[in-house]
This record gives structure tokens, sequence and C-alpha cells, in this order.
């Protein structure tokens, strides 16, 4: 007998208001930006970085504003195959600095601050990517450690380095490693970065110590830093631990640009896909708060390209149907939003997208909301192929969203009752906000959905 239950998680209990949150908080609302890596790879350069800002400055008033500078900044040759052949770039107390053939404004030792004085001037925020740990050379050379007595050997763990690249040491949990950090944080937040993404810290394995490390010494430089720590996927149980540590924290592998993949057992889940995101920020929804944003990755929209994080340039393998899903779902579960397009050739279908303002206000402004009840698979062999999710959003005009997603490769017809989404049992009218259309009281909700496709109301 089917029953009625909560799907996978429960309701999220009412959320703290952004207004109620000090102005200092980073990440009162889901961050809403632009990342490097979906289009550029290790590649990116002052020239492209400058062109992508650009226009994402023109996109500031529906609430983008991170601009964040990807994997390799500090790299004299991202084409390289090797550590050794890329020429990784660092200062005179082993701390990775921008390499001035790529970034030429970066010359006589002024780092990314002028690029950063430029983004801020365009009313926007500035973030860049590092690998956690130390570089391997700078611990052989066993150069000194900025405001203090120690040198690198001190601070370096050689017993942990990331296991899947080259470049670095890990970090010792001692004086000296948080003193490294501690200098990192120092130097960066004196260029105005206001972001920070950390790889290799969050799983691969996953480094407490130094997602500790680094968010003690982001908090000595006195600057509001989002930190998002990657990659996934996090295990639930330490939610509570990246919670009090960081902004955002990735609860998947990198998620690219398809639908499913079939994983085997012991291979991970790269690639990604939409279709399992569902599940995934299901299982995170009751740790979604104000300055917590559990984090399923960049959205690869438009054109990937000329260089992107993975595999050949191309036009994003999602259909348009998967790209509303993707945003839509993105959205009403407050994962953060952050472009992996290159914005110099944003396409129609993607604007129309990222400038929805219903789906903007979902991510922006909701106070209450989660998986909406889903019957129970008891006795059924068949996956449900279908899922559900509602928002409330609040201010001065509270309103509430209904969204609808179709798992399946074919069309389908769902018709769902109100109380599936908390709503008395009587008649409403809604408006679908993908269609622009209004649709009349009815005892039901009615949606008829393309392969992979969804809807959106906002109830009248």
């Amino acid at each position: 007998m089917m029953r009625r239950c909560f799907y996978l998680a429960a309701i999220l209990a009412a959320l703290a208001t952004p207004s109620s949150l000090s102005a200092q908080t980073p990440a009162p609302t889901p961050p809403m930006g632009w990342n490097s890596w979906d289009s550029y790879g290790l590649t990116i350069d002052e020239a492209d970085y400058r062109a992508n800002t650009t226009v994402l400055a023109g996109l500031k008033q529906f609430g983008w504003e991170y601009s964040v500078i990807d994997e390799g900044w500090y790299m004299e040759n991202p084409f390289g195959d090797k550590v050794e052949s890329r020429k990784y770039l660092w200062d005179a107390n082993g701390i990775l600095i921008p390499v001035l053939s790529r970034f030429p404004s970066s010359a006589g030792g002024a780092g990314f601050k002028p690029i950063a004085d430029w983004v801020h001037s365009q009313g926007l925020k500035f973030g860049i990517h590092i690998v956690r740990g130390i570089p391997r050379q700078v611990v052989k050379d066993n150069l000194p450690i900025a405001g203090s007595n120690f040198h690198a050997a001190d601070a370096a763990d050689m017993g942990d380095p990331c296991p899947w690249d080259e470049g670095n040491w890990g970090i010792k949990d001692n004086a000296a490693g948080q003193a490294y950090y501690d200098s990192m944080m120092k130097l960066y937040a004196g260029w105005g970065m206001d972001f920070i993404k950390v790889d290799c810290v969050s799983d691969h394995p996953y480094r407490p110590v130094e997602i500790r490390q680094i968010a003690e010494a982001i908090r000595k430089t006195g600057r509001p830093i989002v930190l998002s720590l990657s990659p996934g996927p996090t295990a639930l149980q330490y939610a509570d631990f990246v919670g009090k540590y960081s902004q955002m924290w990735r609860i998947t592998d990198d998620h690219w640009d398809v639908w499913k993949v079939e994983h085997k057992a012991g291979e991970g889940e790269f690639p990604f896909g939409t279709a399992d995101a569902f599940d995934r920020l299901a299982q995170w929804a009751p740790h979604v708060r104000p300055g917590n944003w559990p984090d399923d990755d960049m959205l690869p929209f438009g054109w990937l390209g000329p260089h992107p994080g993975w595999q050949d340039a191309r036009q994003s393998r999602l259909t348009h149907d998967e790209e509303r899903t993707e945003f839509t779902l993105w959205a009403i579960a407050r994962s953060p939003l952050i472009l992996g397009t290159n914005l110099t050739r944003l396409d129609d279908f993607t604007r129309s997208l990222i400038t929805n303002k219903d789906v903007l206000e979902i991510s922006q402004k909701t106070v209450a909301g989660g998986p909406a009840l889903m019957p129970m698979n008891e006795g059924n062999p068949k996956p449900l192929t279908y899922r559900a999710w509602y928002a409330r959003t609040g201010g001065p005009n509270p309103r509430t969203y209904l969204a609808v997603f179709n798992l399946a490769d074919g069309p389908a017809k769902l018709t769902l009752p109100w109380t599936d989404f908390h709503l008395a049992a009587e008649a409403h009218a809604v408006y679908d906000v993908w269609n622009q259309g209004h649709m009349p009281g009815a005892a039901a909700l009615h949606a008829e959905l393309p392969a992979h496709g969804c809807a959106l109301f906002r109830v009248e």
C-alpha cells in the first residue's frame, strides 16, 4: 500500500532571512556568478577574463556578481602535461602569483590587485581558485614563510598530498602550517579577493585540518571572503563541520553537460549528471541556510570553449529542456548559481534562463522550502520518474513556487494534489513561469512535461 512521506529529506525549517545577518557575513544568499573552468580550463588569461567579466557586469542587475578565475592562473604554460612543464610561479615566500605573460596588469608585483580593483569598479566581486597545500618545489627550496620564523619544510605534510594533482604537498596541522595559510590569505585579501575556491579538500580526500586552517586564515584578514570547498561528494556526516568553516561545499564530483551517466561500482561519479542531482540535493536540503550552501557545481550551459576543463570545445550537450530543468532545480534547491558558459558567446536561450526574475527570486529570497511530499516506492520495481519541490519566499511580497520535474526519457502528464506542496486541499490558481501563462483555479496541479523537462508555477 502506498503511503505519503517526505522524500529523502525532511521539510526545511523556516530559514533566517538574509536581513537578519550581519552585512559582513559572506554569502547570506546563494552566490551567483561566473567561473572560467567550464570554458577555459587552465588557460584563462587577462583579456578573456576581462571580456567575460564585462558581460557579467551587464547581468549585475539580475544578481550575478562573482567573477572567478579558476585553476591555472599561476602557470606559465597551462598546456604542459607535467607540473614541471607548466612552470608554476610563486613569490619569495612560496605563495602562488599570476603569470605576467598571461596577466600583464600584475606587473611590478601588483598581483591580481589591478584586476580586482577593475572588477569592483564594475560593481562585481573577484574570486580565484587554488589547490590546497604548498608547491613541492617551494618545499624543496625551503623558502621562508612570511610573517613568521618558519620555513616551507616546517609546514609541508608530504604524507598527504592531493592524490590527483602533483603540484603541491599537503599542510601540517601545526603553527607553521597555519602561518603559511595566514600569509597566503593576507596576500590575496590585500589584492581584494572576495571569493576563493579551494580544491582537493572536501573529498579525494577530505581534509578537515586544512579547511579549518584556511577558514582561520580568512578570518584573520578581516575581509568577508566566501570559502568554496571542492570537489565532492562531501559526506553528509561532515555537514556540520563544513558548514561551520565554509559557505559553499561541493556535494558531487565535477558536474558536466550530461543528463545521466551509469557508473560502475568503484568508479566514482565523474562526470556527475543532472538526473542524479535531484536525490543528492534532497539529501542535503536540511543543511541549506544563510551562509551555508551545499553546492551541486557549475552550470555547463551554452558554449563551452575554447578549452573546457573536460573534453573538447562544444555547445553544451544538454538540451534546452534539460538546461531549463537544471537551472530550475539549482534555484529552488538553493544551490549556488555559478555559470560555466563562455559569456562572450552567450546565446539567447541561455540569456533567457539566467535573467528570469521569478527563478532568481526563488534562489535569492526563499525562506522555507524543500522536496515536496512523494509516494513511497514500496513494491514497485520501477523508480519514480518525477520529482517535485516547493519554495516560499520572504519579504513584503511573499510568494509560493512549485516545481515539477520529469526524469523520464519521454513526455509525461502529471496530476498532483496541492497537499503534496503543503497547500490547502482547495482550488488554487497558478502562473506558469516558463510558459508565461495563467492557469485558473483547479482541484489539483496539472503538468505536461517533455522528456527531461520541468514546469515551474507561482501560486496566485
